[in-house]
């Protein structure tokens, strides 16, 4: 890709540089919250499913130290894109990508990961107007939410870790595709400020663990106010690799 066409972003406040195209699909808020959602004191093997640039992924892979991770993308530029931040963030020995289509998960992956996690397409088809030049795969369900939840647990092992953000309109259908197969369900509500309906929720599980009772956390604000400035918290996830307290 020719230089002119990408940026180099500083993510973490520069702990973790990302190459992301000038026109599609950029990362943002939600990338760094789903990072900062993952526990840093996990270990063993993690797949990021549809990482995009690396958005997610390099932050993910700079705060959880003793994991080893796979990013799923089947966009050709993306990948390309995130081969590079692996190499210019010296990730190499822990961070790989590959190129996937995350609705048609081999079966031999079954149980294959600790961790899984992901920020998917928001929207459905028809649901809003055509998005812009590069970003349709992005914030529209190419692959439908029910069958990108099952790759993630199909790949997850017993007892593993699903997290994944996504719009608060959407829980209802998240919680209904997770319930039956997963335990210890929490939910973290994100407004854009204090008063505002939330807008966005960050949804933890573990595979295979009984249902129990879904924790509803009291959750998290963007700013401090309309228009205000960002919070402390956020402040600390955007510009370190402080994490978000499911406590």
């Amino acid at each position: 890709m020719a230089e002119a066409a990408f940026t180099r972003d500083a993510f973490l406040g520069g702990l973790v540089t990302v190459l992301q195209p000038k026109k599609g699909f950029r990362a943002g808020t939600d990338s760094v919250l789903l990072a900062a959602a993952l526990d840093p004191n996990m270990t063993g093997t993690a797949a990021e499913f549809g990482c995009g640039a690396g958005g997610a992924l390099f932050p993910a892979a700079w705060r959880l130290k003793n994991v080893s991770f796979t990013g799923l993308e089947h966009d050709p530029l993306m990948l390309d894109l995130a081969r590079q931040g692996i190499a210019e963030n010296d990730l190499a020995e822990r961070v790989q990508v590959q190129e996937q289509n995350v609705g048609n998960i081999p079966h031999d992956w079954e149980n294959r990961f600790d961790l899984v996690f992901s920020n998917p397409p928001y929207f459905r088809t028809g649901s809003i107007t055509q998005p812009g030049e590069r970003k349709h795969e992005a914030y529209l369900e190419s692959v439908p939410l029910k069958d990108w939840i099952w790759g993630m647990l199909h790949s997850l092992k017993p007892r593993g870790r699903f997290v994944m953000i996504h719009r608060a309109c959407e829980l209802a259908r998240i919680l209904a595709l997770i319930e039956r197969r997963t335990g210890q369900i929490e939910v973290m509500p994100v407004r854009s400020h204090p008063g505002a309906d939330a807008k966005r929720v960050i949804v933890r599980a573990r595979k295979g663990l009984r249902s129990g009772e879904m924790r509803l956390l009291s959750g998290i604000d963007i700013y401090t106010s309309k228009g205000g400035e960002r919070t402390d918290l956020m402040e600390r996830i955007a510009r370190s690799d402080a994490g978000l307290d499911w406590g």
